[in-house]
């Protein structure tokens, strides 16, 4: 798992223990622990909007349905999103993040950008409504 993984699953811990203001803040608490506040890494936007669309959309195990994400974010957001319902409907994709991200960009040449890295760490660690 990469640090963009760790950073979803840490900011759902710090969203659920602490309660945090909004998972923006959990992410953003997460990120400047792994990455150090105000690097490259930390404020990259594919992978947190990704999790905010996932938090937004209400998939993320103890986070509240509500609006986490800009309109510009929306293409990471669908991204996450389409992962999830792939997975739901097809759980052995987990072991295939390149698949995954193939089936997501159905046909369209694009590398992805952390965001199935964010997807499939809180898949396999069952922070995903599965529902």
């Amino acid at each position: 798992m990469n640090k963009y993984g760790l950073s979803a699953i840490n900011a759902v811990q710090i969203y659920n223990k602490s309660g945090t203001n909004s998972p923006l803040d959990a992410w953003n608490q997460s990120t400047i622990e792994l990455f150090g506040e105000n690097t490259h890494n930390q404020k990259k936007g594919c992978p947190k909007n990704a999790f905010l669309g996932l938090c937004e959309e209400g998939l993320v195990r103890g986070v509240p349905k509500g609006n986490y994400t800009y309109r510009s974010d929306s293409l990471n957001k669908a991204y996450a999103v389409e992962a999830v319902e792939l997975l739901r409907g097809n759980p052995l994709l987990a072991n295939d993040k390149n698949g995954l991200w193939k089936k997501v960009m159905r046909g369209v040449k694009k590398q992805h950008n952390s965001q199935m890295d964010v997807v499939l760490a809180l898949w396999g660690n069952g922070l995903i409504v599965l529902e």
